[in-house]
């Protein structure tokens, strides 16, 4: 029987062998990869190598992060954001401030910033003599001061959270060659964005399209200023770079007055950020769409200023305003264990997974996946990741294998990471979940082996 135990034993710690040789392949070792495998039908791993082993995730973290907000804060969850005004309206015309108190909405977008003042102007208000005030003490104020994650300190995934962050503050560049040049655009376009462009068009294949140009962005008084310098081939079609070229008040305020503008409003006043006092009159409040809909957003396309906006929203809401990670961190934890269950490895920076201390196993993250597809939220957890081969960050993988379509998987990338987890369906339709984590140097040539190990679980019998 002991002899029996140890064959079985090994057998789950033994990597398949088209995964070890696709490793192999790459070069990696398998001592810097954790593998664990379970049948959401079973209370026992199916494959388990390195399972106990503290890595970093990447940005499969998300599913630590979403999956505690669903289950906290209900799928039909919804974030709120307030309009007050300190002053009488008279015949259209706001005599003092008009004050926005914030909430930490993680999907504000622009049209949703329209809506609200299209509500404000039906409201009765059409000129605003005073300020606008904007009130972001929900969350706490040192979590817009950290470094960012790498040197490319203006692209989007650097932006730091903002309990009011409208358009994720990115701007996306939209590049298009045209007859004789190269178009630059902005997709939302804002007037204190100046274009320098320098591009020049050549014939050829894309390839790696965003290494043949630079940029250099220069703040002034009035705005900021994006000079672009390189070359654009025709074969790449419409490309688009994100762009964080404002801090959050300035990219609010600035979308605050063109869209006040284009409603017909009048306004003349500055920015002020504080908090809006008890004797302000709310005039409206606008709700969000349900969580279950921003989870989406963030698994799906592995938004990671979202992910963030998330954890700052649990702190806020089960541990205190006003929030910071570290609360959030709490608020994981605690989850967790009430759950009955101890993740002593697990260091949680900002929950989105850019980061490079955050660390958990996989055999704790496969875990969680099995009691979660066995929880009431499963419908709307699963439903937020990406489909293989069809939508999101898998998209393009393993497009022509049996396994397309037949499984919902987190992926997550850093240097020195790649990983992916989330579930399988064999081809025998029972569902399993899978997680593949691997830290080495040349952790992104492990996707051969990642899908090697999809296919595994999927011929399962």
């Amino acid at each position: 029987m002991a002899l029996l135990l140890l064959l079985s034993f090994s057998a789950h710690a033994e990597l398949p062998a088209s995964v070890a040789s696709a490793l192999k392949a790459a070069g990696i070792p398998a001592k810097n990869v954790a593998v664990y495998v379970q049948s959401v039908e079973s209370n026992n791993a199916t494959l388990s190598h390195n399972a106990d082993k503290s890595m970093n995730p990447a940005s499969v973290m998300k599913l630590v992060t979403t999956n505690a907000a669903l289950d906290l804060l209900t799928p039909a969850y919804r974030w709120k954001t307030e309009v007050y005004r300190d002053s009488d309206v008279v015949n259209g015309v706001l005599q003092g401030n008009l004050m926005i108190k914030a909430y930490g909405d993680p999907g504000f977008k622009a049209q949703d910033f329209w809506r609200m003042l299209m509500s404000l102007q039906q409201a009765g208000i059409k000129e605003i003599k005073g300020d606008l005030v904007i009130d972001k003490s929900y969350f706490a104020k040192d979590v817009a001061n950290k470094k960012t994650f790498d040197d490319e300190t203006w692209r989007a995934y650097n932006a730091e959270p903002s309990a009011f962050l409208v358009n994720g503050r990115n701007t996306s560049f939209k590049f298009i060659a045209t007859d004789s040049s190269v178009s630059i655009d902005q997709e939302f376009e804002l007037n204190e964005i100046q274009i320098v462009n320098n591009m020049k068009l050549v014939q050829g294949a894309c390839g790696d399209w965003r290494s043949r140009f630079g940029y250099v962005i220069k703040p002034n008084a009035s705005g900021t200023t994006v000079t672009f310098n390189g070359t654009f081939s025709p074969d790449c079609g419409e490309r688009y770079l994100e762009l964080s070229v404002f801090d959050d008040e300035k990219y609010a305020f600035y979308t605050f007055k063109k869209l006040w503008c284009e409603l017909g409003g009048s306004f003349t006043g500055q920015l002020k950020v504080q908090e809006v006092p008890s004797s302000a009159v709310k005039v409206l409040e606008q709700f969000s769409d349900p969580l279950a809909y921003v989870v989406r957003d963030i698994n799906k396309w592995s938004n990671n200023l979202m992910a963030r906006q998330l954890l700052l929203t649990l702190a806020a809401e089960k541990v205190g305003v006003p929030a910071n990670e570290v609360k959030g961190a709490t608020a994981l934890k605690t989850w967790l264990a009430d759950k009955g269950t101890k993740f002593d490895e697990l260091v949680i920076e900002n929950g989105s997974g850019l980061s490079r201390i955050e660390r958990i196993s996989a055999e704790h993250l496969g875990k969680m996946l099995v009691s979660t597809y066995n929880s009431p939220v499963m419908p709307e957890f699963i439903a937020s990741l990406p489909i293989l081969a069809i939508d999101g960050t898998v998209k393009k993988r393993l497009n022509d294998s049996a396994s397309n379509g037949r499984a919902h998987l987190k992926t997550g990338s850093l240097d020195g990471v790649s990983s992916i987890a989330g579930y399988v369906l064999d081809a025998n339709n029972h569902r399993h979940v899978l997680v593949m984590l691997v830290n080495h140097p040349k952790a992104a040539a492990s996707k051969n082996a990642q899908d090697a190990l999809i296919e595994w679980v999927y011929q399962q019998p």
